[in-house]
């Protein structure tokens, strides 16, 4: 019986995760109208619903609340990479159809969402739900107290007797070290949607059991995310207007960057619709110098091709990891994007953020004191490591028949769940001071 249930809450991807009888651990599945698995993206979608009552939403989560969304676009509100706004003073609740949300909100109707879509195969029994956390939350300002007490606020409303946190590289350290035959330091590189995480640990082998020292962290608040935004911003943003300019008084003036401020978030522009600014730019479309590009904007606002667009940019980043050279297209906005993609220029555009990252690795190396030659094994885990400009800080550092992957999506999930039945889970948590 399964004392622990892991909760991987991540910026991308939610996973939870349980022990087995037979001392293993599983993923939950997860059974919704988009069908079944053991991943569920982190998004919610809302829909007013007049079967269920005047004020009732019609609630959905990850692929379900995106077809939802795709279906019910302007009848849906959907929000995603809820995890980003967690560490934000400035996030004080969203307006979801005239009903005001915090975050602690969103995260327990999204958590609820999930325990329907399990069924019997949420841990009813399970006394300790051990939530991952980053090192570093993403945002320019991050509060991880704020954070941490707005995840305690939201996990405490699902019942469980005992809530624990972990460093999430430090919970992927464990799934490592499952197959650990002999001693060894471990260099833990969890690379997620928002946030890079770095952990040391070292796992020694003492009468058939494992004992493992934490032995230092580091993390920035770039991932994933951040490399989509790189690619939109140079191939599609100036074709869409940005960088161009309008007439105004005899004077030519530059479009407002503001316009494509979070681009990248593609549901972001369901929302823009509605705004001010797009009505702006629409204003705009008769003084533009470009006007070709400002009406590919306002046609791609229009028929709410953002999903497409985040399917395309996806597509060519993980085309990048394989191969020098890809296609990027994107048919809403014609031949004007159609365009072959060196991975130089990638890597070219994310520079200044694997630099960040690397710097993210030098901190916990340096802050304790450890050489590169004593890291016994580096694992690699999360989406973004098989980005080469990534795996490079790694092939650098290390020797490569020392640097390992596996279990992208679930590592901490399950390591979250082994910590969880160890009767030295105190030493592995991180403190919650409300």
């Amino acid at each position: 019986m399964a004392n622990a249930l892991g909760l991987d809450f991540g910026t991308t991807n939610t996973v939870l995760a349980r022990h087995t009888e037979a001392s293993d651990t599983e993923s939950v599945s997860f059974n919704s109208s988009a069908g079944t698995s053991d991943t569920m993206r982190t998004a919610l979608s809302f829909i007013k619903d007049a079967q269920l009552g005047a004020q009732a939403l019609k609630v959905e989560a990850g692929p379900a609340a995106v077809r939802a969304f795709i279906d019910n676009p302007g009848d849906c509100r959907f929000l995603q990479s809820i995890k980003t706004f967690a560490a934000s003073p400035l996030f004080q609740g969203t307006l979801v159809h005239a009903r005001r949300f915090q975050f602690e909100d969103l995260m327990e109707v999204f958590l609820n969402r999930l325990r329907s879509y399990a069924g019997d195969e949420w841990p009813a029994t399970a006394k300790r739900i051990v939530t991952g956390r980053p090192v570093h939350f993403a945002g320019a300002s991050p509060d991880p107290a704020l954070a941490m007490r707005r995840y305690n606020d939201a996990l405490t409303r699902l019942g469980f007797p005992e809530l624990h946190y972990v460093y999430e590289p430090v919970a992927a350290a464990f799934y490592f070290a499952r197959n650990l035959t002999q001693d060894a330091t471990v260099l833990v590189a969890d690379f997620g949607g928002g946030t890079s995480d770095f952990s040391l640990i070292r796992f020694e082998r003492h009468g058939g059991l494992v004992s493992a020292v934490p032995v230092g962290y580091s993390g920035v608040g770039i991932a994933g995310d951040q490399f989509d935004a790189c690619i939109i911003d140079h191939l599609v943003a100036p074709e869409i207007g940005k960088g161009s300019q309008f007439t105004s008084f005899g004077k030519r003036l530059d479009v407002p960057a503001s316009y494509y401020r979070n681009f990248s978030r593609w549901n972001q522009l369901s929302i823009f619709k509605t705004s001010r600014e797009y009505s702006e730019l629409k204003a705009l479309l008769r003084q533009a110098v470009e006007p070709e590009k400002l009406e590919r904007f306002i046609d791609l606002i229009e028929h709410d091709e953002g999903y497409a667009l985040y399917q395309a940019v996806s597509a060519v980043k993980m085309a990048l990891s394989g191969q020098e050279e890809a296609e990027f297209s994107f048919a809403p906005l014609g031949k004007a994007v159609e365009k072959a993609v060196k991975r130089s220029d990638f890597e070219a555009w994310i520079a200044p953020d694997v630099a960040r990252i690397a710097g993210a690795l030098d901190e916990v190396m340096d802050k304790t004191g450890t050489l590169a030659v004593a890291i016994d094994k580096v694992f690699l885990t999360g989406g973004t490591s098989f980005v080469p400009a990534v795996r490079q800080i790694f092939g650098e550092r290390f020797d490569a028949d020392r640097i390992e992957t596996g279990g992208e999506l679930i590592s901490i999930a399950h390591g979250l769940a082994m910590i969880g039945e160890r009767e030295d889970i105190a030493q592995w948590t991180v403190p919650f001071s409300a």
